[in-house]
Formats: C-alpha cells, sequence, structure tokens
C-alpha cells in the first residue's frame, strides 16, 4: 500500500451533499487530492429503486478507479446505505471502500450522553433502516426515530437555503411527532449539514445536531493513518466531476473552497 500514498481519494454524491464531506476533507487533511464525482444527471438517488442506485454506485465506483484512487468514499447516505457492499465486492483489493454511515453510527453509540436519537434523510436511506441497525448492533440503550425528508435535497439543489421557503420546510418536518423528545438528530443525508445551522436554530441549540461531514473526514484521516496511506504533499489540484452541468454546484463549490474550482463535464453512461 506504501506505493499508493500520493494517489488519489475519490468520493462521489448524487449533487453537491458530498461536497460537505469534500470540504471537511480539504480542511482536515489539506495534502490529500481529492477526484470528485456528482452524479447531477441523476439525482436525487433518494427516490431511486436500490437496483438503480446501485447501477450508478458501480459505473462511478470504476470511473475513480480508473483515476487510480487508493480510496473510495460513498458520500451519500442513500448510496451508502444501499450500494456499500455492492460496491465494496466491486472493487476488492483495488482500493478501500468507505461510507459516510459508520463514522457517524460509532460516534452516536460511543456517546454515554445519548438516548433518544432522530435520523432525517432520503427515503432510500429512512426505508432502509440502515441506521437503526447499525446503532442496534453498537449501543441498544439508544431509541432511534427516523423520518425521510424528502423535499430538503431538490430545495438545497436548488439554492433554497437561509431564506424563508428552506425554513418553513424544515419546519414542517423537524415539528413531526416522529422527533419529538429527541436528544440528538442525525443528518443522514450529506446535503443536510449545508442547512445544519437552520436546523439547529428551530431546536434553539438544544437539541445536538452533529457534524456529521467533520466525523466522516476525521475518521477518514485516522483510518489512513493507520494504513500507512497519508500523502505527505498534494502533487494535483483536486478535480470535480458531474454527470450534468448546474450553475449551482459551481456556486456551492467555489463557497466551500473559496477558490476557483476545477469543474468538468463527464458521462460515464
Amino acid at each position: 500500500m506504501e506505493s499508493k500514498k500520493s494517489n488519489p481519494i475519490g468520493l462521489f454524491d448524487s449533487g453537491v451533499g458530498g461536497l460537505t464531506v469534500a470540504h471537511a476533507i480539504h480542511t482536515i487533511l489539506p495534502q490529500e487530492q481529492m477526484i470528485y464525482y456528482g452524479d447531477t444527471a441523476h439525482l436525487p438517488y433518494g427516490d431511486k429503486s436500490r437496483d438503480t442506485i446501485i447501477h450508478y454506485a458501480l459505473g462511478i465506483t470504476d470511473f475513480l478507479l480508473e483515476k487510480r484512487c487508493k480510496v473510495i468514499l460513498i458520500a451519500c447516505n442513500s448510496a451508502s446505505s444501499n450500494a456499500f457492499d455492492e460496491v465494496k465486492e466491486h472493487v476488492g483489493d483495488r482500493a478501500v471502500v468507505l461510507n459516510v454511515i459508520d463514522p457517524v453510527v460509532d460516534y452516536v453509540a460511543g456517546d454515554e450522553t445519548i438516548r433518544n436519537v432522530g435520523v432525517i434523510g432520503t427515503k432510500a436511506t429512512i426505508h432502509s433502516k440502515t441506521y437503526e441497525k447499525k446503532l442496534a448492533g453498537r449501543n441498544s440503550r439508544i431509541g432511534v426515530s427516523s423520518l425521510a425528508t424528502p423535499l430538503l435535497v431538490p430545495m438545497i439543489e436548488e439554492g433554497f437555503v437561509f431564506d424563508d421557503i428552506s425554513n418553513a420546510i424544515i419546519r414542517s418536518y423537524l415539528s413531526r411527532r416522529e422527533l419529538a423528545e429527541i436528544d440528538t438528530l442525525i443528518l443522514g443525508c450529506t446535503h443536510y449539514p449545508i442547512i445544519r445551522n437552520q436546523i439547529s436554530r428551530f431546536y434553539n441549540f438544544e437539541v445536538n445536531v452533529p457534524d456529521s461531514s467533520l466525523i466522516v473526514a476525521e475518521q477518514l484521516q485516522q483510518f489512513l493513518g493507520e494504513r500507512n496511506l497519508l500523502s505527505e504533499h498534494r502533487k494535483h489540484p483536486d478535480t470535480f466531476f458531474v454527470s450534468e452541468y448546474t450553475p449551482y454546484f459551481e456556486v456551492i463549490a467555489n463557497m466551500f473552497f473559496n477558490e476557483k474550482i476545477l469543474l468538468e463535464k463527464k458521462s460515464i453512461w
């Protein structure tokens, strides 16, 4: 694995959501090169069938393998909950495959102060019951209530954030009885950290809303360090690919990285 140190980290999502993870990685691991693929032509993944999500995930995985990525991080909860095992089997020993669910489950299950957890995510993620199953396996004392919040991804992708429309949608979802009495809310979609402050404000900052992107990036750092895969310096700039150009993707990416990013349209189907 020594020769793979300087190889890039590949990550993918259906759109801009995975940029929250990419930004956290860029902050914590600035010496690592990233190759990001946003499958904007097929977003959102959350309303797709499991077989369709697997098909898209495997196609993008092959693209990232061609780019010699040492790690393939599924930076999408819908794909992490529906296609992780299939991607991992497909990749074999060619790269390390990680998801965005396990680090958050580890974090929440290891916190003795957490008792009642809410999970919000896409229909695909919530219907898979991945968070419930994994949390039950790690800490049976934690109660879990889940709610599908399908309007949040298209809302964010269309740029409706920090305004009355987004606040009304967030308030409508978080007021549901499923999320009553929770002490912690898991953002089960990589898009959601973009509106994390709005969500925290709804709860008057009295509910713990972990920064899932930061948790994923910190566990990635630990993982690479343990396997002697940390890059010593970045040889090439980060590259961002999209399957369909959307102006808002570039706006969000530039906002996160405070610099002009390399954005390329690349259809792989």
